[in-house]
């Protein structure tokens, strides 16, 4: 039998389908072998997240702690309060349940409205609004009582959740920076470190089947969380009070219009003591702003709630928490001149501190008159006056001895063209002229601190350099890190950039300057009994501004023998008196300096017209007997008188601890009970000599303190201000401050 044939174009088909299946299954095959061997892991934990549920366990954020231990930011538990609208929408009496649930919350919730709470459950297709983000456990118990009560448990929740918590509230608020509503850093160390805060979250894992339900043969995981570091700063929490309370003092009697600044540096290490801003803000609520910024939104006088009004309370708040001593750039003016001394003596242009100069007034440089801040010019004066009393002459003559590009060698080796690398963030970089461009114009205005910014944490790192005997040192806030069991896993080191002077000429601009402090130059109001401090003040136009525009400023450190510690003050356009450094920054320099430096146990040396001069504390007596309060009082240079009959002392004025100055200082012992003191009147003493107002008081038997230039009394300065009104009537002994004006020395 004859088999039949098939025909080509059979085959030919059944060929390509063949092909076509082998295609197909070499696909398929390839496409399993790319899955298991490939793509495995992938799947896998596709798998394993269908079959699983994970539950993140939250890593503790690190604390922040000053040079102390005193803990400047940590954690606290508060309680997130939350409804669900669509399980109150459900309910068959949803419209009772709602006024119930408004009711309950807005009694129990100190500041919630019951038509902020219904206006949540208006919103009747979210799953869960929140109504408090950060109630306390009274508040949590007393919402959690209402619950049960009306077993609401489906449509209210109170969550225990951690928060950040700065326990100083605003202090050091620029420096530490605040933490954003999930915990993430915005601002400061919080944001600067923020990696090393937060930890790493770990989760806690459990197995379940496509109903959500755990599976018969139990199946879980824990991976721990890794809690964050605490970070040990070179903030000390003393200094930084003491720093913000003279910044406060001279933000308030400056008026300035752009705020205040100040840094606290250690010289030999480049630690920040202290950093503040002021005004300042509230870190536990950020949010709200200040009241110098509130008056600025009112003075606006935009509708609240308008988004005019929405962007104006934004800009004020980003301003408020911008860290000006880090981010911002100012004209140094004639505190610069500290630094353009130091390299013309170390260049040896000048070798002889007497060298005799002469300042007519003005110079002229490339065809420009450049004027001195003192009309009529200072006359004949040697190098050293020229420093002390910042002559601009002076300072141009010296810079042009060195040339345009030793200057600017100079510049950039003071860390002037760089930033200087503190573990901040947001730090601002000079503005200078670029060195293919630096004529001799520039350099004359450059020598006296104008026509070029830099920002306050450079100036005072450079002048640092000067009080440590020429090393320029990296500014640094946080000296180590520890993880949750205390071990250290960093520690800083100190790090010197370069050299930029010898010691040799680092201490001759220290005496030169602590000289002019001593004695009658420019930064005299600097002046801390006990100690040698090397200042220099300045002052600054805004260009682009109002002529009246000014920055006043001072940079200080000491012992100027033996230098420990750095300050600086700006002050940004102060509008109400003195617009000069030697006014609006030296006192409040000399403020700071008087109180950290016994505390950072830097021993006073007086001088023999100090001894004279230092006021006494007056002993508390109360308690004692007429013998030993009289022996006591006359070995602490005291007079004293008595009033009553008995052996006791019952009360005393003034008060134990009062400080008052030691020429005529009396004490008024009371003895028993029952005796009356008869008072004395406070004559008017605005106007009245030093001298006079020194007497009169003395005569009535009342106590004098002094506040203001450091010699008002020994130059017989006139009263400004006093501490108890005219006509007041007080008690002997009592202590009347006087207020005398500082000098305004024109740099």
């Amino acid at each position: 039998m004859t088999k039949p044939s098939v025909s080509r174009r059979t085959l030919k088909r059944s060929s390509v389908v063949a092909l076509g299946l082998v295609l197909v299954f070499l696909f398929l095959a390839l496409r399993i072998f790319s899955i298991q061997v490939f793509d495995f892991a992938r799947y896998q934990k596709k798998v394993i997240d269908q079959l699983t549920t994970e539950s993140p366990v939250r890593a503790e954020r690190g604390e922040i702690l000053d040079a102390a231990g005193r803990v400047l930011a940590t954690n606290r538990t508060v309680y997130r309060i939350s409804i669900f609208p669509n399980v109150i929408a459900r309910a068959d009496d949803r419209d009772t349940v709602a006024d119930r649930i408004a009711d309950g919350l807005s009694g129990a919730v100190e500041g919630l409205t019951r038509d902020s709470v219904l206006e949540h459950i208006a919103h009747t297709t979210e799953l869960e609004r929140t109504v408090v983000r950060s109630a306390d456990t009274d508040t949590a118990n007393a919402v959690l009582k209402f619950i049960a009560e009306y077993e609401l448990y489906e449509m209210i929740t109170v969550e225990a959740v951690t928060t950040r918590y700065y326990p100083y509230g605003d202090l050091a608020a620029h420096l530490l920076g605040f933490t954003g509503s999930d915990g993430q850093g915005l601002y400061g160390l919080e944001l600067q470190y923020d990696s090393v805060l937060s930890g790493e979250d770990g989760s806690y894992i459990t197995a379940r089947d496509s109903t959500g339900n755990e599976l018969p043969t139990p199946y879980e995981a824990y991976v721990p969380a890794t809690d964050g570091y605490t970070l040990h700063t070179t903030i000390d929490a003393y200094v930084q009070a003491v720093l913000e309370e003279q910044l406060e003092k001279t933000l308030i009697e400056s008026q300035a219009k752009n705020r205040v600044c100040g840094i606290v540096m250690d010289v030999n290490t480049g630690a920040i003591l202290g950093m503040a801003t002021a005004p300042s803000f509230d870190l536990n609520d950020p949010f709200a702003l200040n009241e110098s910024s509130v008056a600025a939104l009112e003075a606006l006088g935009l509708t609240e709630g308008s988004e005019e009004y929405k962007a104006a309370k934004n800009r004020l708040l980003l301003e408020t928490w911008s860290n000006k001593a880090v981010t911002e750039i100012y004209m140094p003016g004639s505190t610069f001149k500290t630094v353009t001394c130091s390299m013309v003596l170390e260049e040896k242009a000048v070798t002889d501190l007497n060298e005799s100069f002469f300042c007519s007034g003005c110079m002229s440089v490339a065809d420009r008159l450049i004027h001195c801040h003192k009309v009529g010019g200072h006359g004949s004066l040697t190098f050293t006056e020229g420093l002390q009393n910042s002559c601009n002459p002076v300072m141009m003559t010296i810079a042009a001895r060195i040339g345009c590009d030793c200057f600017y060698q100079y510049v950039r080796a003071f860390g002037f063209l760089e930033k200087t690398g503190i573990d901040l963030p947001g730090e601002g970089n000079s503005i200078f002229h670029a060195a293919s461009k630096f004529t001799e114009l520039d350099l004359a205005t450059a020598s006296f601190g104008q026509n070029f910014k830099v920002s306050i944490l450079q100036m005072i790192t450079a002048v640092s350099a000067i009080a440590n005997g020429g090393d320029l040192l990296t500014p640094y806030v946080v000296q180590s890190m520890t993880d949750a069991d205390g071990n250290v896993v960093y520690t800083h080191e100190t790090e010197v950039r370069r050299t930029v002077i010898s010691e040799e000429t680092a201490q001759t601009v220290s005496q030169i300057l602590a000289g002019g402090v001593a004695g009658d130059g420019g930064a005299k109001n600097a002046y801390v009994a006990g100690y040698r401090v090397a200042a220099k003040t300045g002052t600054s136009e805004k260009i682009g501004d109002d002529n009246s525009a000014r920055i006043g400023s001072c940079v200080a450190y000491a012992p100027a023998d033996d230098p420990e510690v750095a300050v600086i003050i700006v002050v940004d356009e102060p509008t109400d008196g003195s617009r000069y450094g030697s006014v609006v920054a030296a006192p409040y320099v000399a403020g700071v300096l008087e109180n950290i430096l016994p505390y950072l146990g830097v021993e006073a040396v007086y001088t023999e017209e100090e001894e004279k001069a230092l006021t006494l504390d007056v002993p508390n007596c109360i308690g004692w007997n007429r013998e030993e309060a009289a022996r006591i009082l006359s070995q602490s240079g005291f007079s004293y008188s008595f009033v009553g009959d008995g052996n006791t002392v019952t009360a005393q004025t003034p008060s134990g601890g009062s400080a008052v100055e030691k020429n005529g200082a009396t004490v008024v012992l009371t003895l028993g009970e029952g005796t009356e003191v008869t008072a004395v009147s406070v004559p008017q003493l605005v106007g009245m000599t030093a001298s006079l107002a020194n007497r009169t008081l003395i005569d009535l038997g009342l106590n004098v303190a002094i506040t203001g230039a450091k010699d008002s009394l020994k130059t017989d300065k006139t009263v400004i201000g006093q501490s108890i009104a005219a006509e007041t009537e007080v008690l002997p002994g009592t202590v009347i401050v006087l207020q005398f004006p500082y000098d305004e020395m024109i740099e």
